[in-house]
């Protein structure tokens, strides 16, 4: 007699031919403990809110910028010229906003620079932005560097902040017991 606990043991006759076994006939593998760890954002709902407005903002003005770069860029390099503002031409005449080649005009401001220096800084805090996004949500690194790329390619800034603001609004939906609550 066997106890509850023991089974009797196995009749070799019965057993299937071992070359006769494919993938097909195993059971499918019981799922692993712990490997599905569930959402989780490292801040509220609002600091992810404000975060995504933010970095909209953010992306709208650098893609602008970039734009208004670009441009800059075919003037100055493709024509020999650049955007003054004020200053005296080199005939004498007064100079009110003007493409005018390079050192052409004396005491006007070089708005060619502005925008070079103002994308510059404004592109810092785009990634600023961008980072704070990223931490909040808890993304993986690759999508750092994909969003930071957006305020390099001109108009993909636009794209970019689009998919980012769609995919994080959809994230908060799905998973609204993943925020954080103080």
């Amino acid at each position: 007699m066997t106890s509850p606990d023991q089974q009797p043991p196995v009749d070799p006759n019965t057993l299937p031919d071992p070359e006769d076994i494919t993938e097909a006939d195993l059971p499918a593998p019981p799922p692993r403990p712990g490997t599905e760890a569930p959402r989780r954002f490292a801040g509220t709902h609002q600091q992810i809110r404000s975060a995504l407005t933010m970095y909209k903002i953010c992306a709208w003005i650098t893609g602008i910028m970039l734009l208004l770069l670009v441009f800059e860029m075919i003037f100055k390099y493709g024509f020999g010229t650049e955007l003054y503002a004020g200053g005296t031409l080199v005939d004498g005449s007064a100079n009110g906003l003007s493409l005018q080649p390079e050192d052409s005009v004396t005491g006007g401001f070089n708005l060619s620079i502005a925008v070079l220096i103002a994308h510059g800084w404004l592109y810092v805090v785009y990634l600023v932005a961008a980072f704070r996004l990223w931490s909040l949500m808890r993304w993986h690194g690759m999508r750092l560097l994909l969003i930071a790329g957006g305020g390099v390619v001109p108009f993909l800034s636009f794209i970019v902040e689009k998919r980012v603001h769609r995919e994080t609004v959809q994230e908060l939906a799905d998973h609204p017991e993943a925020l954080r609550r103080y």
